[in-house]
């Protein structure tokens, strides 16, 4: 199994040693969440914490906005539209969360806008393409959303008022967390409710705790007696930059159209609280490959600044651009959804929370709800019998 070098201990029924593996936003969130109970006696165990930047570690490379992608009647689309409200409710209750986010409490509103391009041709594109159609669930979540479709009877625009080779677009008010902060603040949330944070690398030995958290990124693909083989990385590259976009900008696909460019979407990230800006990106699929792609750097760069001219001073190429760092990360992404769910392994109980691909941020809170609702079950089955 895996077991690290420290587990919590039960000292009484009501005494609950709960073991985290992993401090991603998937395991701080369900570790704060958890913590909450000062029943539970938590133990976190991770080889990244916050504040790293490595390719094993996805959480801090990633977008981290809301823009739901979930179908209708999917899993998916519950955790989403669960996780907004609480997102939400930090924005407006937690006066040292507030700078994480861009949201109207701070009269600083961040429009998302989905573009869709005309003639798409690849697989990269087909998630942001099927946000940008109207009438989408997350109408009724998020605040503002506007619909404008080319040509589209209930809204017809001149075609000056879009961007060149763009159908349609979408337009609401959303968040982009900065997640240098974000994640420092669950985990000293977590903390100040009481739980244990471990530097460690799980392995195969030690006691037993009364539930074992399994938020693994990749590794419960290798992990003894889980070894999903329908886990995979989904590669992705962004370029981490200061000038200002001002707004959130998903486009459905690469505007280059360089044969290269098959796997790639163009996205712009605004973070608040000083936090950098974020160009991307790709989707390369069973890549493990832990450095940037120059020329993909180059073509994203380009793509930005094609449907965001903005961003550099007129005349002005990818020249105008303040580049911080170039970055890439692996999206734990597991054929068939994610996997929340019970398990028993050597006997010990163990309930999955990994999986989640790019949409770790936008549906954490609905996730971890989940993976706590599944948590409670094992506990109460062995309160029932004693154990």
């Amino acid at each position: 199994m895996f077991h690290g070098k420290y587990y919590g201990t039960r000292s009484n029924i009501n005494d609950v040693a709960l073991t985290y593996i992993r401090v991603d936003v998937s395991g701080l969130t369900t570790a704060y969440m958890l913590s909450k109970d000062a029943d539970n006696k938590i133990t976190v165990l991770a080889k990244r914490v916050s504040g790293d930047y490595d390719v094993e570690y996805a959480s801090p490379w990633t977008c981290a906005d809301y823009l739901p992608f979930g179908k209708e009647g999917s899993n998916q689309r519950e955790w989403e539209r669960d996780s907004w409200p609480v997102l939400k409710e930090i924005a407006e209750r937690f006066p040292e969360a507030v700078p994480i986010f861009l949201y109207l409490r701070l009269k600083c509103v961040l429009d998302s806008l989905i573009y869709q391009r005309k003639n798409q041709g690849h697989a990269a594109s087909d998630e942001i393409s099927k946000a940008a159609q109207p009438y989408r669930w997350y109408a009724d979540v998020v605040p503002n959303k506007i619909t404008i479709i080319r040509n589209a009877q209930f809204k017809p625009i001149s075609q000056d008022k879009l961007p060149p080779d763009i159908d349609g677009v979408q337009s609401f008010t959303s968040i982009c967390i900065n997640t240098a902060i974000y994640l420092s603040w669950l985990l000293g949330q977590s903390v100040k409710n009481g739980y244990i944070a471990q530097d460690a690398v799980a392995h195969h030995s030690g006691e037993k705790a009364d539930v074992v958290v399994n938020c693994t990124w990749l590794s419960s693909k290798f992990l003894l007696d889980v070894c999903d083989d329908k886990l995979y990385p989904d590669w992705g590259q962004i370029v981490i930059f200061r000038n200002d976009p001002g707004s959130i900008v998903s486009v459905s696909e690469s505007e280059t159209g360089d044969s290269d460019a098959k796997n790639e979407v163009t996205y712009i990230m605004t973070r608040t609280a000083g936090g950098v800006k974020v160009i991307g990106g790709s989707h390369h699929k069973h890549d493990w490959n832990a450095l940037p792609d120059p020329s993909l750097a180059n073509r994203i760069l380009q793509s930005a600044i094609a449907i965001c001219p903005q961003l550099v001073k007129r005349g002005q190429g990818i020249e105008g651009l303040d580049i911080v760092r170039h970055g890439v990360g692996l999206r734990p992404v597991s054929d068939g959804g994610r996997q929340i769910e019970k398990d028993e392994v050597e006997g010990v109980s163990v309930v999955h929370n990994y999986g989640h691909g790019g949409f770790g941020y936008q549906s954490s809170f609905g996730c971890a709800a989940k993976a706590i609702s599944l948590v409670e079950e094992v506990l109460s089955n062995k309160r029932q019998v004693g154990l």
